[in-house]
């Protein structure tokens, strides 16, 4: 029996991977009018997306309730780290054992078929436009927006202040005085209004950043960074509590055998499972099939856990845990109409047969 295989895991950060590759391919005579492919076996990638959180205390943070009412301010610079969301990704990977030749007869009218540049089969006769993979699709739209930086709001009364208290005092009146002007300026309560609503707009905001920075030396400062921890498992069989990695919320991401950190497990059963055969059997099995082979995919559940709280559920295809069958080249041989055949290169499943 075949045993669990962990491929990889790294620490990325948030970045959009490249969009999938196609080539097209010709059944012409120069090549016999073949066309090599691989079929996939299921890579499950787990994506967990990390959260580091840097936290740094402004210097007047005693007196943040005092002066501004604010009980949660930031007290002391730290560094901790929170597990965001997990998901599953099914990815194929070509199968070296599972690579065949598609050979058509030379009266087929202008066979070709797009393959990815591992050479998984994506369609035969049909143009073929790559959608974002499960992981673009994933991260699009989780990216940080850039922090804007502040211009200077310190002035002369503050910087002459002497003590601590007296600085925080000076700081908080004037945190007051943009607030009432913003104010002032929103309901037409001062002599001079901007000229436009695009004046209005940036005398609000330029406002709105000189009362953050100051309210920042009350409350704190925190950094927000998302990064990636990517494991890849190509499954042969059930898996009970297998331990993916481990997660601390001081160090992050840590090794699966660190005792420093939380197991995330991964639990993960058979549901459909094409029926086992002895070797003889399936040697005559493979022996009978003809023309294109493609996967008749198994499926399994999934549950990831870390703490007894459940990160991730679903059902997953899983080729592993299926068989194959062939489509007879003789399909394509009607020059009137020509069939067309859609994959799935994930997992190497037929999706569609247009006539």
């Amino acid at each position: 029996m075949k045993e669990l295989i962990v491929l990889a895991c790294m620490l990325l950060p948030l970045s959009l991977p490249a969009q999938t590759k196609v080539v097209k391919r010709s059944a012409v005579k120069a090549n016999n009018y073949g066309v090599t492919y691989s079929l996939p076996k299921t890579s499950l990638v787990v994506d967990a997306e990390v959260i580091k959180y840097t936290c740094q205390a402004g210097p007047y943070y005693k007196y943040a309730e005092k002066y501004l009412g604010v009980k949660d301010a930031v007290t002391e610079d730290k560094v901790y780290y929170e597990l965001g969301k997990v998901q599953l990704v099914n990815k194929g990977v070509p199968d070296p054992e599972q690579t065949y030749i598609v050979e058509f007869k030379s009266g087929t009218v202008a066979p070709f078929a797009y393959l990815t540049e591992e050479g998984l089969l994506c369609t035969i006769n049909a143009e073929y436009t790559p959608e974002d993979s499960a992981l673009e699709s994933l991260r699009k739209n989780n990216q940080d927006v850039p922090a804007v930086t502040n211009a200077s709001v310190f002035t002369e009364e503050l910087l002459m202040a002497g003590s601590t208290t007296r600085q925080a005092e000076v700081t908080a009146k004037q945190i007051y005085r943009i607030r009432e002007s913003r104010m002032n300026i929103l309901t037409g309560e001062v002599d001079n209004l901007p000229p436009d609503g695009k004046a209005m707009k940036l005398v609000i905001q330029q406002l709105e950043e000189q009362e953050k920075t100051l309210s920042n030396l009350f409350t704190g400062i925190i950094t927000k960074e998302v990064a990636h921890y990517e494991v890849d498992i190509i499954p042969y069989d059930d898996l009970d509590r297998e331990v993916l990695f481990r997660f601390s919320n001081l160090l992050g991401i840590v090794d699966a055998d660190d005792l420093g950190g939380v197991p995330v497990y991964m639990n993960l059963k058979a549901t459909e499972r094409a029926p086992q055969l002895d070797p003889k059997e399936a040697e005559k099995k493979d022996k009978s099939l003809k023309g294109i082979i493609y996967n008749v995919p198994g499926k399994a559940a999934v549950e990831i856990l870390m703490n007894k709280k459940t990160l991730y559920k679903g059902d997953v295809q899983i080729t592993q845990f299926g068989t194959r069958e062939g489509l007879a080249p003789v399909m394509f041989e009607d020059k009137r109409a020509p069939v067309k055949v859609y994959f799935y290169p994930e997992t190497g499943a037929l999706k569609q047969i247009i006539q």
